[in-house]
């Protein structure tokens, strides 16, 4: 465990392998670029992490919609099932000659009414589940965009030794957050 430690610490200190390695004159491409590729790769990796949540998340929210659609249309389903029963047991009971039977007629009809109300209701939460994760949807897809536009921009940092495509980036995954906190949160 001491070697990882000491590499995680060689990392955040900045320390060169060999110290008697020969260093590049001060403020030469190369040198530039040295220090471009430390502090990208580190950013990289975070940014890289905050798509990674963000798209399980993403993923999360889809599934949602699907599960939630197909639950709501099976419970529409029985919920006209029950309808129609109710519909043959009213009927059945206003023809009835037999008062006992006209009784029991009536009191399933109640029954599928019950059942219906019940039905009706959790369909209707399934369906408002799914039609919020239907608005939180966008608002991660444009985020996943943003913090991928943010990696692009540091890796072409990388490679045009430019600090401006650097500090881009953070302005770029700055607006995923911003993003993924309303997709979130729905604070707008």
């Amino acid at each position: 465990m001491p070697g990882l430690v000491d590499t995680v610490l060689g990392m955040l200190t900045k320390q060169p392998k060999d110290p008697d390695a020969p260093k590049p004159p001060v403020g030469s491409r190369s040198e530039r670029e040295a220090k471009i590729k430390d502090k990208a790769g580190l950013v990289i990796n975070v940014f890289a992490l905050l798509l990674a949540v963000n798209t399980w998340y993403g993923g999360k929210l889809s599934s949602t919609v699907l599960n939630n659609t197909i639950a709501a249309n099976n419970q529409w389903s029985w919920y006209q099932a029950k309808n129609i029963r109710e519909v043959l047991y009213t009927t059945s009971a206003l023809e009835a000659k037999v008062p006992e039977n006209k009784a029991k007629f009536e009191a399933e009809a109640a029954r599928m009414k019950a059942d219906k109300e019940e039905i009706m209701a959790k369909a209707t939460k399934l369906e408002k589940e799914r039609d919020e994760a239907k608005v939180r949807s966008p608002w991660i897809g444009y985020a996943n965009t943003a913090y991928q536009l943010a990696i692009v921009l540091l890796s072409a940092s990388i490679l045009a030794v430019s600090m401006g495509l650097f500090w881009g980036s953070f302005v770029v995954a700055g607006v995923g957050i911003l993003l993924s906190s309303q997709g979130l949160l729905l604070w707008m």
